[in-house]
């Protein structure tokens, strides 16, 4: 059974830093691709970083990039995604997802499974 499990989110001042993770189980994930997107209220699902789980190659949203890093360890089987210099835009929950094919990464319609999410909110 698969599963993914975030954890990390909560409540920050602008300016701030939070780490997400994201659990998993039941995935040989040698061949999988990890992303983390995010949804604020009224809008839809938008890529934020993902990382192929074998080369440890990563992208991440023009929105995000300098300020969020993807990472994973192995044998924990789990990635991170480490969020500095937070912005109030930057509110919304956070989900991990996996997926196969290292083509539409951006696109969360081509994930397989997701987890629950994790709150993530910056105060200004």
């Amino acid at each position: 059974q698969v599963q993914l499990v975030e954890s990390g989110g909560g409540l920050v001042q602008a300016g701030g830093s939070l780490t997400l993770s994201c659990a998993t189980s039941g995935l040989t994930l040698n061949m999988k691709n990890l992303g983390w997107f995010r949804q604020a209220p009224g809008k839809e699902r938008e890529f934020v970083a993902a990382i192929a789980w074998r080369t440890g190659n990563a992208w991440s949203a023009d929105s995000v990039k300098g300020r969020f890093t993807i990472s994973r360890d192995n044998d924990k089987s789990t990635v991170y995604l480490q969020m500095n210099s937070l912005k109030p835009e930057d509110t919304a929950v956070y989900y991990c997802a996996v997926k196969s094919a290292l083509l539409d990464l951006r696109d969360p319609d081509y994930y397989s499974y997701w987890g629950q999410g994790t709150q993530v909110t910056v105060s200004p």
